[in-house]
């Protein structure tokens, strides 16, 4: 079964689908539909509902304590390793970008079969020739083997 990483700009689609300025809400709620029914496994970053949070009590304060509770509720499986620090290090530094984002990553390139999925553009452009990367607007449902 393929791998994948979910950055924080696709799990904040999840939580604000009606903003304006969102794209691309039919296929983030629709990749939330596949990873609750199982059909894929996911792995992320010690940090993902950390970041997550931050975005959301910014964005709505109001809601965050019980959005929290609910993502953290999906029990998404993290790893923190050496390698995958040392990783995001080495990315961040050659990519010119913040470390948060370069641990999703690193766990998709430092694993066998694992992808990251994100809707952040800049990271993307400036990640997608290193590979086992695809952004959202792009990701098929259909070609998960």
């Amino acid at each position: 079964m393929k791998t994948f990483v979910i950055d924080a700009s696709v799990i904040i689609k999840w939580v604000f689908p009606e903003r304006n300025n969102e794209d691309h809400i039919p296929q983030a709620v629709h990749l939330l539909k596949v990873i609750k029914q199982g059909a894929i496994k996911i792995i992320q970053p010690s940090h993902w509902l950390a970041e997550a949070a931050a975005v959301i009590v910014r964005l709505e304060p109001d809601i965050a304590i019980e959005t929290i509770g609910i993502l953290n509720s999906m029990e998404l499986p993290t790893i923190e390793t050496l390698e995958v620090y040392q990783i995001a290090c080495q990315l961040s530094r050659k990519l010119n970008h913040h470390l948060f984002d370069t641990l999703y990553h690193a766990i998709a390139l430092s694993h066998i079969n694992t992808t990251l999925i994100t809707a952040d553009e800049q990271y993307y452009r400036k990640a997608q020739k290193l590979g086992s990367i695809v952004r959202l607007a792009e990701f098929s449902f259909f070609d998960l083997s």
